[in-house]
């Protein structure tokens, strides 16, 4: 088939699906339809609001079913950097009016940036709310009216320098993020020589100043960080690369050394015994691991390397500048191109193409999930991680992968149970309807005890009594069979009731006039007649089972967590902390599950209409 006849045809069917230029038939024409399920069919695509539901129930089921290939779960992840992250994009969305004024300096922090201009002002972007009440872009006054030449970020409060030098620290300061140690002030009141910045760090909960006589300053909060050096460094340091709760130094002799108090418990205190013998250039550090570059190029990763920190590509040209985020490294090599190596998760070693091998390269910002590159002309360029579209839950789950997995789970559990249930439905409604006298009464009676039965009271004690005992997976077998076996009642009645009707016909007789089994007549021939309804009947116990499944789930006696559903994403968001302040994880799994559940409505109601004569006013 050609393109153009293809699309001919997908036209014509939409046309048709949602009742455009719909031809009226006449009565001969329309009893040219044989089969009910032709018959069927036929009036289901003109009902305009059945098509919209099945459209979009469709797209749904495609979506939850193709989507985990894209968005594939990790049921250990969780990321306390990134938790309750409202939907957003913008997390590197550089301000133009910074760039037009010419950047002089970016920090970034676990979700958002910050940066300077060559005028001295202070620019924001991305999720700046550290807590409900405390946001870094609420610029002090005082800040705003400083010339400020270098900023740094930290997970939840900035440190800025000023050209005068003064330090201002904004943000979350209740830990004493703020608070200056007294030889560090005594430095910033003397000035000069005794105060020349070279560098400004910031990590979580602590921050860091290098000055040019080789002396450090380290404050915050020192019952989370090693924040003490030990005086026999004072004077040496050159460098210092921030972990998420220690340090490491470089020396002003080329050597790496760990100058604080915890070198006897702490992995970044074993050094390499290769960096004793080798001048080192550069150091950096992500949250678990630190390494260090060589004059001759060679790059040294030690420490907890659980990302890939360790899985140090081969470089075209020598490495010259290291740079650290939380589980990755991003490399600036001599001939001016950039390598990344560690953990992708985010997308934060995806290079852009067009700098990856540029060679234009002037300087690189790096952050926990985020990279920025400033070139020779000003411009800068961004790769990593721009947020979330439904936002993160209170683990820092991305919200849509939950989604579309617990989808699949909820949608594969519905599909599951009706078919279970459909099997059982007609296996005992077949055989009561046709055969009658006792076996319909035996058939019968136990088909009023299964559904006389409290369904949810019983599928929640059958859970929590089997299913403490048993693993996730199994658990979520064992809710298929009992949605399955609890609810194949209501089927059973409606075959049993057809096949009592279909049974005194003259096809049945002919059947059993020729030899025909009574098993054949029953399945090849009188359940073919009936199976349109029981379409009807599936479609709506589907939406049915799907609604029990997330009701176990979000009384907590479902597919019990990490392992997602609708439900207990519900549950999950079931108190008023969540509903008032993180919408988006109670918003998402609801607006989807209840456009599903109405679309499986939808198209039920569709069905049984379709097969209705009197709805099609004859």
């Amino acid at each position: 088939m050609t393109d153009k006849k293809k699309e001919f045809f997908l036209w014509r069917w939409l046309k048709r699906g949602l009742g455009v230029g719909r031809k009226e038939l006449s009565f001969e024409e329309e009893e040219q339809i044989q089969t009910p399920m032709r018959a069927m069919v036929s009036n289901f695509v003109h009902r305009k609001l059945a098509m919209l539901g099945l459209i979009v129930f469709l797209s749904i089921f495609v979506f939850v079913m193709i989507g985990p290939k894209f968005w594939p779960l990790d049921l250990s992840d969780q990321d306390a950097s990134l938790v309750n992250l409202p939907p957003s994009s913008n997390m590197m969305k550089v301000p133009e009016a910074m760039l037009k004024a010419g950047v002089a300096d970016i920090a970034a922090g676990n979700t958002y940036g910050i940066g300077t201009d060559k005028n001295g002002e202070i620019y924001v972007w991305g999720h700046s709310r550290i807590t409900d009440k405390i946001d870094v872009a609420n610029i002090p006054d005082e800040v705003r009216e400083a010339d400020i030449v270098s900023i740094a970020a930290g997970t939840d409060h900035v440190v800025a320098l000023a050209e005068d030098g003064e330090v201002y620290v904004w943000g979350n300061t209740r830990l004493k993020q703020d608070k200056f140690g007294n030889d560090m002030k005594k430095a910033m009141k003397a000035g000069g020589e005794d105060w020349e910045v070279v560098q400004l760090e910031a990590s979580n909960q602590f921050s860091a100043i290098v000055c040019s006589d080789g002396n450090l300053y380290l404050w915050g909060n020192g019952n989370m960080a090693d924040i003490k050096i030990r005086s026999k460094y004072e004077g040496k340091i050159a460098k210092v690369a921030l972990t998420e709760n220690e340090y490491i130094s470089l020396l002003k002799d080329g050597t790496v050394a760990y100058t604080g108090y915890k070198d006897k418990n702490s992995p970044f205190a074993r050094v390499p015994d290769e960096l004793d013998e080798l001048t080192v250039k550069d150091i950096a550090s992500t949250s678990k691991t630190v390494a260090a570059i060589t004059e001759d190029g060679q790059i040294f990763v030690w420490g907890n390397a659980t990302k890939g920190e360790n899985k140090i590509p081969e470089f075209a040209s020598k490495p010259v500048k290291l740079y650290g985020g939380r589980y990755h490294y991003t490399a600036l090599l001599e001939d001016g191109s950039i390598v990344t190596w560690g953990d992708n998760k985010y997308k934060q070693l995806n290079v852009p193409a067009d700098i990856a091998n540029a060679g234009n390269i002037e300087r690189i910002f790096v952050s926990n999930y985020q990279n920025y590159a400033l070139d020779t002309e000003g411009k800068v360029h961004t790769w990593g991680l721009k947020g979330f579209v439904l936002g993160t839950d209170g683990l820092g789950r991305d919200m849509l992968t939950r989604i579309v997995n617990g989808g699949k789970v909820t949608m594969t559990v519905g599909a599951i149970s009706v078919i279970i249930a459909t099997i059982l439905g007609i296996l005992f409604g077949g055989i009561a309807g046709y055969f009658g006298g006792r076996i319909d009464i035996l058939v019968m009676r136990i088909a009023e005890i299964v559904g006389g039965l409290p369904f949810i009271p019983f599928a929640m004690i059958l859970s929590a009594v089997i299913g403490s005992r048993i693993d996730p997976t199994q658990r979520m077998y064992l809710i298929m069979v009992v949605l399955g076996v609890l609810s194949w009642v209501p089927t059973c009645r409606l075959v049993r009731a057809q096949i009592l009707a279909q049974r005194e016909m003259e096809y049945v007789t002919a059947a059993k006039a020729m030899g025909i089994k009574e098993g054949t007549i029953v399945f090849r021939h009188i359940l073919p007649n009936v199976i349109s309804l029981l379409i009807v009947s599936m479609t709506l116990d589907f939406a049915t089972c799907m609604l029990t499944e997330s009701t176990l789930s979000y009384l907590g006696f479902g597919i019990p967590l990490p392992t997602p559903t609708w439900g207990n994403l519900l549950n999950g968001a079931n108190n008023s902390i969540v509903i008032q302040q993180y919408w988006w994880q109670w918003v998402f799994p609801a607006a989807i599950f209840g456009v599903c559940t109405i679309c499986i409505n939808l198209i039920g109601d569709g069905l049984r209409d379709a097969l209705d004569p009197k709805a099609l006013g004859r």
